[in-house]
């Protein structure tokens, strides 16, 4: 049964995301031929390695949520530079209520602490940035940074640590990128969700 499931899953995420594409699309300015297939083949993608990391465990649910309302973040982030309250404040809710049931359903009760200590610090973390620069964090991100932390923390401390880095190199090397083919500069402003859902898929695939 575990095998057919990376494959379920993957297709099961392709359908999704390509019903769900309008989602996302309602945020953005211009009507956008990419769209539908982009977020289509992202969650296929994110399903199916979250199927394959997760195959047999409670918790997979709850990482499948994570994956579909990510997808629709990073596309709404890159085309207008804006992480929607309507995705990232009712996760919130929906994130431990699912990790909830995994509990009863097998998992164990004390990832739901390391789960909110997670969610607490990264989220204060983001919070500090935001005070001190900005310009760089916005307020979007301090909102998404609590959801992270909180499936980050579920996973421990080396997921939380690997996933939060991540997102931070990897959105150092965009910003880098940017500068050295001058099509920014330091005062371009870069959508920074897309990079710190990629770290913690990076934090979640990889630990464990």
């Amino acid at each position: 049964m575990d095998i057919w499931l990376v494959p379920l899953c993957a297709l099961g995420g392709a359908i999704a995301g390509w019903f769900a594409a309008p989602l996302a699309e309602r945020y953005f300015e211009r009507p956008a031929r990419w769209a539908r297939p982009g977020v289509a083949l992202t969650m296929a993608v994110t399903f199916g390695a979250l199927a394959w990391r997760f195959a047999g465990r409670a918790e997979l649910p709850a990482f499948l949520y994570l994956a579909a309302v990510g997808s629709l973040l990073a596309f709404v982030d890159v085309a207008v530079k804006r992480l929607p309250d309507p995705y990232t404040l009712p996760s919130y809710l929906i994130g431990p209520a699912l990790l909830c049931v995994a509990v009863l359903t097998g998992g164990r009760p004390v990832r739901l602490g390391h789960a909110a200590i997670g969610l607490a610090v990264l989220w204060v973390l983001y919070a500090v940035q935001h005070l001190v620069a900005p310009g760089a964090i916005g307020w979007g991100d301090v909102k998404l940074s609590g959801v992270l932390g909180l499936y980050l923390g579920w996973l421990g401390a080396a997921a939380w640590w690997l996933g939060v880095l991540a997102g931070f190199v990897l959105g150092g090397l965009y910003a880098a990128g940017l500068l050295i083919t001058r099509r920014g500069s330091r005062k371009t402003e870069i959508p920074f969700g897309p990079f710190m859902l990629a770290g913690a898929l990076a934090g979640i695939l990889l630990t464990g």
